[in-house]
Formats: C-alpha cells, sequence, structure tokens
C-alpha cells in the first residue's frame, strides 16, 4: 500500500487506462471492460435481479461511462464512479420496467427456477440465498443489496434512491426480517 492507503498498482494503472480512454484508445477501453465487468455485473443482477437485464444495464452503462468520461474527476475511484453509473442505470431500468409492466407480468417476476437436488450443499445454500434476495419486493432488494452486498451507508442510500434516511433504515430492517422469513420457509420445505 501507498501511504495515502491507495494500491500502488490499482491507481496509477488504472488512471492511465482512464486517459488512454478519454483519448480514444480502444485498447484501454477493453481493458476497462475487463477489469471491471463482473464486479459491475453483479452490481447490476443484485439490483434488477435477471441476468438477461443485468447483462444489457451493463452493457449500457459501460457505454455511458465510456461517453461520459470527460466527467470523471478523480474524486473517487474510477471504480466507485463506474459503480454509481451502473447503480442508477439499474435504477432507471426498474423505473422503466415498472412503467412498462402490466399487472399479468408483474406477478411473474418472483417466480424462481428449482435447482436440482443435486448441488453442493454449500452452493445450495448460496443459491438459496439469492432467490430469497431475488424474491423480495424491489424496494427491499435494492436498498438490502445497496448495504450489504455494496457496502453502502444509510446516508448513501437515501441519496442514490432519493429517499429519506428513515426510510433506507425501515427499508432495509424490513427486508432483513422478509429475507430471513423466505430462509426459513426454505428450509422448512426442504426438510
Amino acid at each position: 500500500m501507498a501511504e495515502n492507503g491507495k494500491s500502488e498498482t490499482f491507481t496509477p494503472r488504472h488512471l492511465d487506462l482512464v486517459e488512454a480512454c478519454k483519448r480514444g484508445d480502444q485498447k484501454a477501453q477493453f481493458e476497462l471492460y475487463r477489469l471491471y465487468h463482473a464486479a459491475m455485473y453483479n452490481t447490476t443482477l443484485r439490483i434488477v435481479g435477471d441476468s438477461d437485464d443485468a447483462e444489457d444495464v451493463m452493457q449500457e452503462a459501460f457505454l455511458k461511462a465510456f461517453t461520459k468520461l470527460e466527467t470523471y474527476r478523480k474524486e473517487v475511484s474510477f471504480g466507485a464512479w463506474l459503480k454509481r453509473i451502473m447503480i442508477n442505470k439499474a435504477l432507471d431500468f426498474l423505473r422503466l420496467k415498472r412503467e412498462q409492466l402490466s399487472l399479468e407480468e408483474a406477478g411473474e417476476i418472483g417466480e424462481m427456477v428449482e435447482e436440482p437436488a443435486d448441488t453442493v450443499d454449500v452452493e445450495y445454500r448460496a443459491d438459496a440465498i439469492k432467490k430469497a434476495v431475488y424474491a423480495l419486493p424491489e424496494g427491499y432488494r435494492i436498498v438490502l443489496s445497496l448495504i450489504l452486498l455494496e457496502g453502502y451507508d444509510h446516508d448513501e442510500v437515501s441519496t442514490i434512491l432519493n429517499i429519506s434516511n428513515a426510510t433506507s433504515r425501515t427499508q432495509y430492517h424490513r427486508a432483513k426480517k422478509r429475507l430471513i422469513e423466505l430462509l426459513k420457509r426454505n428450509k422448512d420445505d426442504h426438510e
């Protein structure tokens, strides 16, 4: 670690790639994409809850990031800046989807595909948790994902989602409670 607390290999390399991207270097764009696509896909997946949608949202967000690189001011790490774009694109996607959904389609969102019974126990538990998270109501899932999985605090979540701090805390606590209920129900169903 450098004296400023940042990884010495992280900062110069990534900032050099960002600067190369600003000059239109497509190899640098591909390298930044390669470095960040897995983490950004996981971020969008946790918010939108569908792998195909997450892939589409992530691609759109990367395109937006590459076209808006001039706005990156190095006040936060490039990864944090990119993640904010991903989250905003995912939230925009959900808003648009919500506006377009018919009542009939809305009932299908919570349906989950069952995994084969022969999965390894640890994988099964992880899969059960993922399914339970995706089965949460959208607002709960988003707040829970941003806090538990993305590491944001309630102040940041309230800013990102344009909700009060109290609403963020309430949604988070209700989401945790509902997640535990779903996991217990799932466990009881498999015993």
